[in-house]
């Protein structure tokens, strides 16, 4: 369990009652953005409070009412879901610069700018967000962020998400070394071999994501490989 000077109050008002637990912040962030967590390890008590400030307990028949269950820990994780969270300065601070580095790593590894079709360096798209006065949730997802958060760039910067193909060429042996690398970056979308033994691909991946290919490209076959961006 976390330590209950770490934790802090998540609340949420059902049916006119309060309910609130004690969490650790970093997990409610972690769980919010739909990881895998420990929720007993979360929680600095196994309990529902009506006022944790006070150690008022809820009362069973209201979780009952409320939540259609007694079940703590699923109550736990409506509440921390749903409900609010309740965070100090220095807390909401840290958190949000750690979503804000979250949401340009997620931009920069999908978006591209449509005049060049190149990627946007990540540094670009900060100074952008910081440029449009960019608003941060430490507890939304990056993924619900992101669409506002492009509405408000693109009148700075020309930007959009978009898949970009890459035409590739190498020798059988190089493919070998760098076949877990392609399919973890994008999908292949065709393929042949040629009669001397090359491989030849397209492949498919987030428009950000075309130096990082060529990158590990050129490191693995150590610059024996030839690419194209299709369509620039």
């Amino acid at each position: 369990m976390v330590r209950i000077d770490e934790a802090v109050i998540a609340r949420l008002e059902k049916d006119g009652t309060k309910f609130e637990v004690l969490v650790d912040p970093e997990g409610a962030q972690k769980m919010r953005d739909g990881q895998e967590v420990d929720l007993p390890a979360m929680l600095a008590a196994e309990d529902i409070f009506k006022d944790s400030k006070k150690g008022d307990r809820a009362a069973e028949e209201n979780l009952q009412k409320s939540f259609g269950t007694k079940d703590i820990l699923e109550i736990a994780r409506q509440i921390i879901l749903h409900g609010e969270i309740q965070l100090t300065t220095d807390q909401r601070k840290k958190m949000q610069e750690a979503k804000r580095m979250q949401i340009v790593a997620y931009i920069a590894r999908n978006a591209i700018n449509p005049q060049t079709k190149a990627p946007h360096p990540p540094a670009r798209i900060e100074l952008a967000m910081k440029e449009a006065k960019c608003s941060i949730d430490p507890f939304k997802p990056v993924e619900v962020q992101v669409k506002d958060i492009l509405d408000k760039l693109r009148p700075l910067i020309p930007i959009r998400f978009e898949k970009v193909k890459v035409a590739i060429r190498m020798s059988g042996e190089d493919y070998g070394k760098t076949y877990s690398d392609l399919k973890g970056i994008g999908t292949i979308i065709n393929e042949e071999w040629q009669a001397n033994g090359n491989w030849i691909g397209i492949i498919e991946i987030p428009g950000g994501l075309q130096d990082e290919l060529v990158e590990k490209l050129n490191k693995k076959t150590k610059g024996k490989v030839e690419t194209k961006v299709l369509g620039r």
